[in-house]
């Protein structure tokens, strides 16, 4: 039996819609890499349902959604009705990016986990995704 604590978190990073812009998801996707987690990246101008069908392949506790175009009011809430459709309630969704402060509330109330914004310590999403995931069949601590 796997320990927890030699578990990977898989992570799956993307870059939705027509935002053309990477260098940010490939640091982040970097620094969850060197933190020891498992770490896909998807490439950039990807669906909402190309993003959850690969979630569903590889299997990742979290998705990274990141987004620069300001599109996220129409695909972050496209990205959580599909996991709720695969029945993947389980994974944890942070989004990354230019999100103003008046659409946070509203990301969050769809169920996104957390929103990192720019200038955020790549530490703070580490422990955030540490802090937050829970094991397949592996009770919580207690």
């Amino acid at each position: 039996m796997v320990a927890m604590a030699d578990m990977k978190i898989r992570v799956l990073v993307a870059k939705p819609g027509l935002d053309g812009h990477d260098r940010g998801a490939k640091v982040i996707a970097r620094a969850l890499r060197d933190a020891g987690m498992e770490v896909i990246y998807t490439g950039l101008r990807q669906t909402a349902e190309m993003i959850v069908t690969a979630a569903l392949q590889e299997d990742v506790r979290v998705i990274g959604l990141s987004i620069l175009s300001g599109a996220h009011n129409a695909i972050v809430p496209r990205v959580m009705d599909l996991l709720k459709q695969n029945k993947m309630d389980d994974v944890i969704v942070i989004v990354g990016g230019i999100i103003p402060n008046q659409d946070i509330d509203g990301l969050k109330k769809i169920g996104v986990a957390a929103i990192f914004q720019p200038g955020t310590a790549m530490d703070d999403i580490v422990q955030f995704i540490r802090a937050n995931v829970k094991g397949p069949g592996v009770p919580a601590a207690g």
